[in-house]
């Protein structure tokens, strides 16, 4: 009997939906931040990030063409640099998957909070997003099949409602373009951006935290049923989706108040639909619309880190079990293995407070602009490297643009490192240690059992023969 494989499930729609809902975030509590740093001009950063992050979507697109593993990183680098290279810039990204889902599992209990105050016990919060895990722990273990039908409806819900909220604020009478330039102090009146050019070269790197996700893609490539050619529409769908969403959601919360005045809110879109006493439905609306972003986001995540373990083990940097699938085609250990990390996690940043998750968003940034440099380095390399090696997509202009995507991957480390302070630093620092022992200790196993355990380098060819 053959072992169980990866099953071929996810269509084109739902791989957009579930990397898109991946990358859209939850401004239901983040626009006052948003709007702190660069007022209602904020809109128009966004669409502007998708467009300097299109080399580096491209490159993935690339690169994942002529390499479709789920190790996806992981073999593109080896195959450029070699194994411990390959390995470090995994681990990276293993890094800037598995530390999102425990974050999303908090804002269920913000929106049960908003539906019914006092409902859950502060000293439950822990346990209650735990569970939350749990649940979608036990989900993933069943056909992938079903992540996609979830994203679907999720990801489409979600779009729809937030546009409905959005058109109802642009046209409740109350909305003007004059507040997209207001303050609430008058000598503070300027302009779309209040803080000038250090508020737009702050969000600039700020910002670009948000788009974080369009890079899971490559790792589901095994489960797709549609040509691998067409990964470059799903990349750049989730840029550009949420960029385009981002714009219309800011302007329309931009024009019910003055910036500043929305710097200060909790929750902008409740609070704007309750001071202006329009329908509570809207409210109800925009809340649970917040709450089916991140639950996108925590499926979306979460299968990614998943792969990306599952992915080490077919190369052998990581014990063979983590390649063992379920009779639904599912890495049973590496699910759990990101639920115990979820888990961790979940009760760190329960008993730790929010600046915990602040430092802990940081220090994956970094890897995420570590991810996507080396990844346009290992294009660039490869196309030196191997030029005979098939590109169902191949990025025009490639070296040109591999370079731009290594230049702004820089900027998004520098940008993280300028946010990063001493708790961020020394945990990334203790996390690249836990990654070095790793590797060791898989070294020192190897050594001692050669036998079936040999590393492992995928190339094109062993594409076509899984096939």
């Amino acid at each position: 009997m053959s072992e169980p494989k990866l099953k071929r499930n996810l269509s084109f729609i739902s791989m957009i939906a579930i990397a898109s809902g991946a990358v859209i975030g939850g401004w239901l509590a983040e626009a006052p931040t948003w709007f702190g740093i660069t007022g209602a001009g904020a809109a128009f950063i966004f669409p502007l990030l998708a467009l300097l992050l299109v080399p580096v979507g491209l490159t993935f697109a690339e690169l994942t063409g002529m390499l479709p593993f789920a190790a996806s990183v992981d073999v593109w680098t080896t195959n450029a640099f070699g194994h411990k290279v390959g390995f470090t810039t995994q681990w990276m990204m293993f890094l800037v998957q598995v530390v999102e889902p425990p974050m999303m599992a908090f804002i269920f209990i913000t929106a049960a909070d908003f539906f019914v105050p006092g409902l859950i016990p502060p000293a439950m919060n822990v346990w209650i997003a735990i569970g939350t895990a749990l649940l979608w722990y036990i989900l993933s273990n069943f056909n992938v099949e079903l992540t996609g039908k979830l994203a679907n409806i999720f990801f489409f819900a979600m779009i729809a409602m937030s546009l409905i909220v959005s058109f109802s604020l642009f046209t409740s009478g109350h909305w003007s373009i004059s507040n997209l330039t207001a303050s609430q102090d008058p000598a503070n009146n300027t302009g779309l951006f209040p803080n000038g050019f250090y508020g737009v070269f702050l969000a600039l790197a700020a910002f670009s935290l948000k788009f974080i996700g369009f890079e899971m893609t490559p790792t589901m490539i095994e489960e797709t049923n549609f040509p691998r050619s067409k990964m470059w529409k799903v990349i750049l769908s989730a840029l550009f989706v949420p960029a385009l969403l981002y714009f219309v959601v800011v302007l329309a919360i931009g024009g019910m108040a003055p910036w500043d005045q929305i710097a200060q809110m909790n929750m902008p879109e409740p609070e704007l639909i309750a001071m202006y006493k329009l329908m509570p439905i809207l409210a109800y609306l925009a809340v649970i619309s917040g709450v089916l972003h991140a639950f996108t986001t925590l499926m979306g995540f979460w299968t990614s880190a998943a792969r990306v373990l599952y992915g080490t083990g077919e190369m052998h940097q990581l014990p063979k079990a983590f390649t063992k699938l379920n009779k639904f085609g599912q890495p049973v250990l590496a699910n759990t293995i990101v639920f115990l990390f979820t888990a961790f996690f979940c009760f760190f940043t329960g008993e730790s407070g929010d600046g915990w998750v602040t430092y802990v968003y940081t220090m994956s940034n970094v890897a995420a602009g570590f991810v996507y440099f080396m990844c346009c380095l290992d294009a660039l390399i490869l196309r030196k490297k191997h030029p005979e090696w098939a590109r169902p997509y191949k990025v025009p202009c490639g070296n040109l643009l591999f370079t731009l995507g290594m230049l702004i991957s820089a900027w998004v480390i520098v940008g993280s490192c300028m946010q990063m302070d001493g708790n961020a630093l020394i945990s990334l620092i203790i996390y690249c240690v836990v990654g070095v022992a790793l590797y060791v200790g898989m070294a020192i196993y190897r050594k001692k059992h050669p036998e079936g355990n040999q590393l492992v380098n995928l190339t094109p060819e062993d594409a076509e023969n899984a096939l």
